[in-house]
């Protein structure tokens, strides 16, 4: 078989495999939603470094929430210089629910700054050893039923560790082409039921920005003080609790939760540049990833002009299965109807993998420049 067919057969079968892992996922993944449970004492959890854009947003969704639950919101502004912990105070108002704690401490040796701020806020929770704890993201906005909801996914799993995975909201051109791929890279990858049953840290899914998880288990496994120095938190904090005999879960929240993580080519690329180029381990793992992206997912479109006739219909089929299969998981994701930027995203998914290429390499540039940094906070590897 000449290389060219053989090269587009690869892909075309691989993209067939991910095509029938994300209708998998699209028919069997859980999703949020609100159900019946026992009264909880829960504790929202928010770091905020300069976030006075958006925190108020967050604050004023937790302030409408439906629910029966016995609720407290702990703030942390961490060394922000924007007015984070003002605006957050505002929005606020006279709730008694919520207190806003202001620190000017810098990281301790080892730490990055949102597990240390997120491990300080967990400790003020330390009164309820029953109850349960939801960390969020500042950039976070929430329905009306998000944390019930959440609460009724933890209970429902049976796991120690949930994350509630929100609807990606994208503006700029860059979002568009890279924030899908997000929620695509498992929803095509790994089999989401068998996965939230596992105890294996390899099959874990996690995003930080929506966590909820009991006191006592998130105590049993250290905290955040075991994955201290990460640079992929979510993943390795729910690595920490299989390691610890607890299941962790993921589940789909586009209906409760959604969140702008970017807001520009820029921030997107200083966001990236923080951890990306160590979420595959790593130079050896790395490089074995990004070849596998270029052979499955930049080549097809590439041998759209191969010379063996076979050779460019098996990668027009590949390409085809792959934006299907991104079709498919946007969808899944955020449901609604199919927008004009989201069936663009798709069809330019080759172009995205080597933008994700492109990131990769640059994160770990920054980082081995000691460049890499986060909300005006240098980044050390660990």
């Amino acid at each position: 078989m000449p290389a060219q067919r053989w090269l587009a057969a690869i892909g075309a079968s691989t993209a067939a495999a991910l095509l029938a892992m994300t209708v998998l996922n699209a028919a069997a993944a859980p999703r949020a939603r609100r159900g019946q449970s026992g009264r909880r004492n829960v504790t929202v959890c928010i770091p905020a470094r300069n976030e006075r854009h958006t925190l108020p947003f967050l604050i004023a969704d937790l302030r409408e929430q439906e629910t029966g639950h016995d609720l407290r919101v702990l703030i942390l502004d961490d060394a922000s210089t924007d007015g984070t912990a003002a605006a957050a105070q505002e929005a606020i108002g006279n709730d008694p629910r919520f207190t806003v704690r202001t620190s000017q401490d810098e990281p301790p040796p080892g730490w990055v700054g949102k597990q240390w701020a997120c491990q300080r806020l967990a400790d003020d929770a330390a009164r309820d050893k029953s109850g349960l704890l939801v960390f969020l993201d500042a950039d976070v906005r929430l329905s009306p039923v998000a944390l019930d909801s959440a609460v009724h996914a933890l209970e429902e799993s049976s796991a120690g560790l949930v994350s509630i995975w929100p609807h990606q909201v994208t503006g700029s051109v860059a979002e568009n082409l890279l924030q899908p791929l997000l929620a695509w890279s498992w929803l095509a990858m790994v089999p989401v039921r068998l996965a939230n049953r596992s105890l294996r840290p390899s099959l874990a899914v996690a995003c930080g920005q929506f966590l909820v998880t009991s006191t006592d288990a998130y105590r049993s496994i250290g905290g955040h003080a075991r994955i201290r120095g990460s640079l992929v938190d979510d993943l390795d904090l729910a690595r920490e609790y299989r390691r610890n005999g607890h299941r962790t879960a993921v589940v789909l929240g586009g209906a409760v939760a959604s969140c702008r993580m970017y807001s520009s080519a820029r921030t997107l690329r200083e966001g990236y540049g923080r951890w990306l180029g160590h979420a595959f381990g790593g130079r050896a793992s790395t490089t074995m990833v990004l070849a596998g992206i270029v052979a499955t997912q930049v080549l097809p479109v590439l041998l759209f002009r191969a010379r063996d006739p076979r050779a460019r219909e098996l990668a027009r089929v590949g390409y085809a299965f792959l934006v299907a299969s991104r079709l498919v998981a946007s969808q899944v994701e955020r449901g609604a109807r199919l927008q004009c930027t989201r069936i663009a995203s798709a069809v330019a998914h080759p172009a995205g993998a080597a933008v994700v290429i492109a990131l990769v390499l640059d994160s770990r540039a920054r980082h081995r420049r000691g460049q890499a940094t986060w909300r005006q906070r240098p980044l050390r590897l660990p």
